[in-house]
């Protein structure tokens, strides 16, 4: 079980795919993190650092200043790149339903992942929802246990 539809290498949040896991079908949606950090903010060593402990030492080493000016250059590029709305921060939001009936809504999620992050083609996206997907399959067992469990109780009353 896993998803053979693949985000697209542009996503915007709402974005959808699909997969049958036995008897249910599980959506995977491209949500918006509300975490307003920026990527400096979020990632420790993001800027480049040529103090040794410090995050983001780039090492010793042959042409460290230039291997420092690149590594500082990409860093910008990227802040600027966010800054402009090219890319931002989602998560993957799995939610499970059997036939018609929705069982459970946000079934497994991760936030704070990059999408449409420059040189990608968001195909982590769907790794991510992959990865999710056995807790998003296992809360839905559970909670068709408890609706079940709950009609037993009902009839006997």
């Amino acid at each position: 079980m896993s998803f053979t539809e693949r985000f697209r290498p542009f996503v915007c949040p709402g974005d959808v795919i699909s997969c049958a896991a036995g008897p249910f079908t599980v959506l995977a949606q491209v949500v918006i993190d509300d975490c307003p950090d920026s990527p400096d903010q979020r990632q420790d060593g993001f800027w480049p650092s040529l103090y040794i402990g410090a995050p983001g030492f780039i090492g010793p080493g042959n042409n460290f200043r230039q291997r420092f000016a690149e590594a500082q250059a990409s860093a910008e590029a990227v802040m600027e790149s966010w800054r402009k709305g090219d890319w931002f921060y989602c998560g993957i939001v799995l939610s499970v339903s059997l036939g018609d009936v929705d069982l459970v809504r946000t079934a497994a999620a991760l936030f704070g992942i990059e999408a449409n992050y420059p040189g990608t083609d968001n195909s982590y996206l769907t790794d991510v929802a992959n990865e999710l997907l056995p807790e998003a399959v296992a809360a839905a067992r559970e909670t068709l246990v408890r609706l079940v469990s709950h009609d037993d109780t009902q009839e006997g009353a």
